[in-house]
């Protein structure tokens, strides 16, 4: 391990307020470490030290004033490169978007975490344009899991997920449209939460495909996922889509415990197609909750069929004049994937959303009789960077279409989930899909939390040497 441990978000927050430590003390602990670790990892594509050390510095002023600490006083957090940053541009993991002109401002949860008292330190690496479960990126070179740095991170917030597991900062900000905030939390041993959609503004962020786009937070804890949660919660009206609802704290709910919480296991679908491991991390978890009741999400290969053909059809649309002006300079298998969207014709795109409606009737069914439901988040450990393909059930399959063939099904209606890691022989980590029904966020933190408490779902910061 390279210098002393890193703190987690809740520990440092207290240290802060309590003037125990200083919040420039924590920022510069912090850029030392990226500076230390990144070169190996890349996580970071943009490290912000004098933006940083300039608010601790008002931070710590503040509250020798005695000003009110907020409830991230002083915790550093970094943000996937698709979210405004004010004074870059937002690359959205491309090279076609350098040039754009610099934000103006931050985007709406970034503003939202520094009001609570976090403060800022870089931006992440991601691959381009979203379009990606890997980490891996042509312009910005891949990100590499600190777990095993020839294996991948996962992405597409690739970079937040390995920033985490390299010790960096305790919190960071992803995005899941298909699953690139469960997948890397999942490959790289993290908890992550993709909310409800519509719970988290997207105003100020890079959009892949709007019907599906989510933000939210990754943490090594799930007390710190609930704290930068409970701090972004709120309407928008720059974000068309966020909710009206009052923000909803699920930190006072986080050590209720699961008594009485009916938890089931998917089934189906999400019980073959994977690799065994992947099963067995669900089984160890369904065990820890006394969970023996099996449920089948109806028709889950076709939801996972339509999210395909609406995240083609709409990333292409959104990209359309970059494909006929600038092809040259996407990563030709982006590129070609959107291509490959721009052709489908519009009548498969509207009976995929129409079985959207009826899919998501069918699965808040099921949720009649249930609160909360596991599933596999990956059907594999992480693949080595580089692999193109995986082979399961001595099936050869696509590494980048079909990792997330266990989150699709579910972010295409907008379930909330908490990705959640698990350990099983000493190797790579897996993920486990804690998943609840729309707005019922705290459910899935708190079972996320009682497994943590347990042991049994757990993160882990790499041995870097």
């Amino acid at each position: 391990m390279i210098g002393s441990p890193p703190l987690d978000a809740v520990s440092i927050a207290a240290a802060v307020t309590e003037r125990r430590s200083s919040a420039r003390t924590i920022v510069t602990e912090t850029l030392a470490r990226i500076e230390r670790t990144n070169r190996r990892v890349n996580a970071f594509t943009d490290v912000l030290g004098a933006r940083a050390l300039s608010r601790a510095d008002a931070l710590d002023a503040a509250l020798d004033q005695g000003a009110a600490a907020g409830p991230l006083a002083g915790v550093p957090f970094a943000v996937k490169n698709l979210i405004d940053i004010e004074g870059l541009p937002t690359r959205a993991g491309s090279k076609i978007n350098r040039a754009h002109a610099p934000a103006q401002r931050d985007g709406a949860l970034v503003r939202r975490l520094e009001a609570a008292g976090a403060i800022l330190v870089g931006g992440l690496n991601m691959g381009e344009y979203a379009y990606d479960f890997t980490g891996e990126n042509v312009h910005d070179g891949d990100a590499h899991n600190p777990h095993a740095l020839d294996h991948m991170t996962g992405g597409s917030s690739g970079g937040s997920g390995a920033a985490l597991a390299a010790g960096m900062v305790p919190l960071t900000l992803g995005s899941d449209t298909n699953g690139s905030i469960r997948v890397p939390a999942a490959f790289c041993g993290a908890f992550g939460l993709k909310p409800t959609y519509g719970r988290l503004s997207r105003a100020g962020s890079f959009p892949f495909v709007g019907s599906l786009d989510h933000l939210g937070p990754m943490a090594r804890s799930v007390a710190d996922l609930a704290l930068a949660y409970d701090a972004m919660q709120g309407p928008d009206p720059d974000d068309p889509v966020a909710t009206t609802r009052a923000p909803e704290p699920v930190m006072p709910l986080l050590e209720s415990g699961i008594d009485g919480l009916r938890i089931a296991v998917a089934d189906g679908y999400f019980a073959r197609g994977g690799d065994p491991d992947a099963f067995a991390a669900v089984a160890r978890v369904a065990e820890a909750l006394g969970a023996g009741r099996r449920v089948e999400l109806p028709e889950a290969h076709r939801a996972r069929a339509a999210a395909y053909l609406i995240t083609a059809a709409e990333g292409a649309t959104l990209h359309l004049d970059r494909l006929r002006t600038r092809p040259r300079d996407f990563d030709p298998a982006v590129r070609d994937r959107l291509i490959a969207g721009a052709m489908i014709p519009a009548p498969f795109v509207e009976r995929a959303q129409r079985f959207r409606r009826w899919y998501r009737d069918a699965v808040l069914d099921v949720f009649g009789g249930v609160d909360v439901i596991l599933a596999p988040a990956t059907p594999c450990r992480a693949p080595k960077g580089g692999q193109t393909h995986f082979t399961l059930d001595g099936v050869s399959l696509p590494v980048r279409a079909n990792i997330g063939l266990f989150t699709q099904p579910i972010s295409f209606i907008g379930l909330p989930v908490v990705a959640a890691p698990v350990w099983l022989d000493g190797g790579l980590p897996l993920g486990v899909q804690v998943i609840a029904a729309p707005w019922r966020e705290d459910l899935a933190l708190r079972v996320a939390r009682h497994l943590e408490r347990t042991g049994i779902c757990t993160a882990r910061i790499a041995e870097l040497t």
